[in-house]
């Protein structure tokens, strides 16, 4: 047997291909400074086949012997190197039995089968998260049937309170974002139609594109950011102050105590906004219309009635009561799952704005391509 390289805390010593590490004195975070790149050096050395330790000197320890031995752990896996930790403190054992190996430290066909695994277990969640997701949106839906009959222990005061939220309370703030898109709709068509001379049209464009795709786009945008982000956090609240747990226990539905009322009342006012934010829009492009192009009340107005037909209204509205369906369903399933960390709820609101907007363009896609398909 022959004697080593020591460090501060240990020494050790080489017997035909076995290492045997003596640990003394304290390893505590304060007093200790070892470093485990000796001990690398060694089991990088050729021909070691083990590494085993002897404890009987160790005074106090702590969590910085714990990283010292884990590392080591990992550098034997890395050289196929046994770690044999009989001699160490049975504490010290279970707790370096908790600690995973590092990846780095597998075979690459074993990381290969991580990430492979990795990649399932995402996917099986999304999956799971689609089916809960799509089996609250049907129960919603069954549970509204049940509302209009009158049967669903869904308190009125609770419905009227989410309409003032997604209704009244919001006209100012979607009056300023739509106003705002109908100027910029104006501007735009005013210098591409100027070099036509069809400034007349930029009516036509204002009308069209408000109805048919902006204030539902804008509006909805709009609502997943603040009403379906505070939906979001509000459940995310209760379920992290165990609120959702109490009505469990005393037998209220959640679907009808909170869900509900959140999804119907924005399912219903965003139609309505959606008229509200169309007209504001054309105020907005009447103003620049008028301002920038010299172009008459009487005409614009004649040419927006013109080119906005009963389809395109209908076609709106349509894309509107989706989005108010997918905006409440969204913020609500998102809190249902947050956890109970003053963090989960911020992340709540977050991640039901970001899947909300996802969502609506998704959507607004989807019924591009079918009103193509319908040449419409």
């Amino acid at each position: 047997m022959t004697e080593a390289p020591s460090g501060p805390g240990w020494s050790a010593r080489v017997d035909n291909g076995a290492i045997l590490l003596s640990i003394t004195r304290d390893w505590t975070t304060q007093d200790n400074s070892a470093r485990p790149e000796t001990v690398e050096r060694l089991l990088k050395g050729a021909g070691v086949l083990s590494i085993c330790f002897d404890a009987s000197k160790l005074g106090r320890w702590d969590s910085s012997l714990l990283v010292f031995l884990a590392t080591l752990r990992r550098i034997s896996v890395q050289r196929g190197v046994r770690f044999d930790d009989s001699g160490l403190p049975q504490p010290a054992k279970h707790l370096l039995d908790l600690l995973p190996e590092n990846e780095a430290a597998l075979p690459a066909s074993v990381r290969s089968h991580a990430g492979i695994e990795r990649v399932g277990l995402f996917v099986m969640a999304q999956g799971s998260e689609v089916a809960a997701t799509t089996t609250l949106f049907g129960d919603t839906i069954l549970r509204s049937g049940v509302a209009l009959r009158g049967n669903a222990r869904m308190r009125l005061i609770d419905l009227m309170t989410c309409v003032q939220n997604a209704g009244v309370s919001a006209l100012p703030i979607v009056a300023v974002v739509n106003l705002l898109v109908g100027g910029i709709l104006a501007f735009v068509g005013a210098v591409e139609l100027r070099k036509f001379g069809a400034d007349i049209y930029v009516a036509n464009l204002v009308g069209v594109a408000m109805f048919r795709e902006m204030a539902a786009i804008m509006t909805a945008i709009v609502m997943s950011g603040r009403t379906g982000g505070a939906y979001a956090a509000e459940i995310a609240t209760m379920v992290g102050s165990e609120e959702i747990d109490a009505l469990r226990v005393i037998g209220i539905p959640i679907g009808d105590y909170l869900i509900l009322p959140r999804v119907v009342a924005l399912t219903v006012m965003m139609p309505l906004l959606f008229l509200y934010g169309s007209v504001i829009g054309i105020l907005g492009g009447f103003a620049v219309a008028i301002a920038m192009l010299h172009i008459s009340p009487d005409t614009f107005i004649a040419q927006v009635r013109g080119s906005v037909t009963v389809g395109e209204v209908v076609f709106g509205l349509t894309k509107s009561i989706t989005f108010g369906a997918l905006i409440g369903i969204v913020g609500c399933r998102i809190g249902l799952k947050a956890g109970r960390s003053t963090t989960d709820v911020g992340n709540a609101a977050t991640s039901a704005v970001v899947v909300s907007i996802v969502g609506i363009i998704a959507l607004d896609a989807v019924f591009a391509v079918c009103a193509n398909a319908l040449d419409f």
